[in-house]
């Protein structure tokens, strides 16, 4: 089931539409997309297919699969960016995307202390010249998709 006025749904219901850095991987439960307004290469985002609003919603199977992703895609960041370790994070309260979502954030050995556990949210919804350029979350998204699509990932 989708909803209306859930971002999430909305790119949900024109999947085979959407750029690969909104597809990058995903199975009949999850998809994994980049994170837009993001000043963070590699700001993952691993959504359930299904309109589900808190975590103790989930079905079974998604929770069932939900580790699997979380440590595939966190692998994954790993060989692509060469980051130390990953952060995960879900909260969905924000207006228009309160589907759940987790967050799967690549933490570079050279992010500042600032930056570093929860206040890495500080780099999304930075100012346009900050952000992640379009060509620079391609790349990402086409090194993720070979690696998480491989024959290799889905035997681990």
């Amino acid at each position: 089931m989708t909803t209306p006025e859930c971002y999430t749904c909305n790119q949900e219901a024109r999947l085979n539409g959407l750029p690969l850095s909104e597809r990058i991987a995903f199975d009949q439960l999850w998809r994994v997309a980049h994170a837009f307004d993001t000043a963070l290469p590699g700001w993952l985002v691993l959504l359930p297919r299904r309109h589900v609003t808190a975590v103790h919603e989930l079905t079974d199977a998604e929770a069932t699969t939900l580790g699997t992703w979380q440590v595939r895609v966190s692998r994954a960041l790993h060989d692509v960016t060469g980051c130390v370790k990953t952060y995960v994070a879900q909260f969905a309260e924000v207006e228009g995307f309160s589907h759940v979502h987790f967050h799967v954030m690549p933490r570079m050995g050279n992010l500042s202390q600032e930056l570093r556990g929860p206040r890495v949210f500080e780099l999304l919804r930075r100012p346009a010249q900050q952000r992640v350029a379009t060509d620079l979350v391609d790349d990402i998204a086409r090194s993720l998709h070979a690696r998480l699509t491989s024959s290799s990932e889905l035997s681990e």
